[in-house]
C-alpha cells in the first residue's frame, strides 16, 4: 500500500472506544501517534460491557487463520496484562464445557482432539472430577465426560477499556457523534466533524465503532456489510459468586464478574430476540437455567439486562486494515472483539505506521468486500 507523504506525528482519530478501538488507540499512542478518541458514549459502556467477554481460540476453528489469529490473541493478553498490569480486568481461570446432546458431544470431542493436535491444550474431566477439582457448585452427571480449556480467560471489558484509556496521551471526545468525514482532492481522509459542530484535522481515521461502523463507513462512501445478530447478556446478584471460570453448560453460558456478580448467556435464548417476546421473559429464561445448573444461585436475582447488536462483518469474520481506495482509513470491526482486541491493536500499528500487512490478516482484510 502506498501512503500519503503526511509530518510525523500522525493525526489519528479512533471512532469507537471500545475495546478494539481502546487497544488501538493505546498501541498507537505508545509509538507516538497524536491521538483523538472518539466515542457517542462512554469508553467500553457499549457492546463491549455487553459482551459474554470470554477469550478463546477453542470455539474458532472453521478455519486456521481465524483460530490462529484467535490463538495469537490469547498470547497477546499475557503481554499486554504483563505490561499494564492485570488488576480486575483479567481472569485467566480456563473455560469449561459439556453437553447433553449425544451428537453434540461428539462434536464436542472432535474438537477437543482437533485442538489438542493443533498444540492447544485440553484437558477431559468426568463430571465427578469437575465437581471435585474445579466446580463443586455444579450440577451435573459424574459420567459425562467435560472439557477444560486451561489457558482460556474471561476480561471485565469496560475495567480494561478504562485502564487503556487512561493511559493513552490522547485528546478525549466522548458523548459526541461523528455527523462527516471530509476528504482531500486524492481521495484521502482530512477532516472528521463532530455533532457538536467541532471539525478536527487527521491523517488517519480508524473505524472501530462495533455495531455502528457501517454508518462510519457510509460516510466514505463505502459499503461495510454487517450481520443483524442481536444478543441477550444478564447479569444477576448472588451473596457469593460459585463458580470460578467460564462455563458452557447445556443451553447455557456463565461466568464470574465479580465477588457478588455474574453474567448469563445462551445462543438458544438469543434466537427468540427477533420473535417479539420480551427481552425481560428471555432474561428469566436465562436465570432458572442458571439456578438449574448452580443450584446455590437460588437466592440470586436479576441486576440488569441488555440486547446489544453483536458487530459481526456479513461472512462472519473481522474487518481489519486499510481500504486502498481510501487512503488514510483503515476498519477495526470484529466480533470476537474481546478475544482479538490486543493483537489487533498491535498490528494495525504496525501497518499504520510502518506500512507493514501483517500475513495473519491477510484473510480478514476490508478489500474483500467491495466498495
Amino acid at each position: 500500500m502506498t501512503k500519503r507523504p503526511v509530518q510525523r506525528p500522525y493525526r489519528v482519530a479512533v471512532i469507537g472506544v471500545g475495546v478494539i478501538g481502546a487497544c488501538v488507540g493505546w498501541h498507537l499512542s505508545r509509538q507516538g501517534a497524536q491521538m483523538t478518541l472518539i466515542d457517542a458514549g462512554h469508553p467500553g459502556e457499549g457492546v463491549t460491557d455487553w459482551s459474554f467477554s470470554w477469550v478463546n481460540a477453542s470455539n474458532k476453528t472453521a478455519r486456521r487463520s481465524y483460530f490462529d489469529l484467535n490463538s495469537a490473541g490469547l498470547a497477546a493478553y499475557h503481554d499486554l496484562a504483563t505490561t499494564i498490569g492485570p488488576d480486575a480486568w483479567w481472569h485467566p481461570s480456563g473455560h469449561l464445557r459439556w453437553t447433553d446432546d449425544p451428537a453434540a458431544q461428539a462434536d464436542l470431542m472432535k474438537t477437543a482432539g482437533l485442538l489438542a493436535g493443533l498444540g492447544y491444550r485440553v484437558e477431559v474431566h468426568t463430571g465427578a472430577e469437575v465437581r471435585r477439582r474445579l466446580e463443586p457448585a455444579l450440577t451435573m452427571p459424574d459420567e459425562v465426560a467435560a472439557v477444560f480449556y486451561p489457558d482460556e480467560a474471561w476480561v471485565h471489558g469496560r475495567h480494561l477499556v478504562s485502564r487503556l484509556a487512561g493511559r493513552t496521551v490522547a485528546e478525549h471526545r466522548f458523548g459526541t457523534a461523528v455527523s462527516a468525514i471530509d476528504t482531500g482532492s486524492d481521495g484521502g481522509v482530512r477532516t472528521v466533524t463532530l455533532s457538536d459542530g467541532t471539525r478536527l484535522d487527521v491523517d488517519i481515521i480508524v473505524n472501530a465503532a462495533g455495531p455502528g461502523a457501517a454508518r462510519i463507513a457510509a460516510l466514505l462512501g463505502r459499503h461495510l456489510p454487517m450481520r443483524h445478530e442481536p444478543g441477550l447478556v444478564t447479569r444477576i446478584t448472588c451473596a457469593r459468586t460459585p463458580i470460578h471460570r467460564v462455563v458452557h453448560a447445556p443451553h447455557l453460558a456463565l461466568r464470574p464478574d465479580g465477588d457478588t456478580t455474574m453474567v448469563l448467556h445462551s445462543n438458544e435464548v438469543d434466537a427468540h430476540i427477533d420473535t417479539g417476546e420480551d427481552p425481560a421473559a428471555l432474561a428469566r429464561r436465562l436465570h432458572e437455567s442458571a439456578r438449574n445448573v448452580v443450584p446455590d444461585l437460588a437466592g440470586s436475582s436479576i441486576t440488569e439486562s441488555r440486547v446489544a447488536e453483536r458487530p459481526i462483518p456479513a461472512d462472519g469474520y473481522p474487518s481489519v486494515g486499510a481500504v486502498p481506495s481510501v487512503p488514510g482509513y483503515y476498519e477495526a470491526v470484529s466480533h470476537s472483539g474481546i478475544t482479538l482486541g490486543p493483537i489487533i491493536g498491535r498490528l494495525l500499528t504496525t501497518e499504520i505506521l510502518n506500512g507493514e500487512r501483517a500475513g495473519s490478516l491477510a484473510d480478514f482484510r476490508p478489500e474483500r468486500f467491495p466498495v
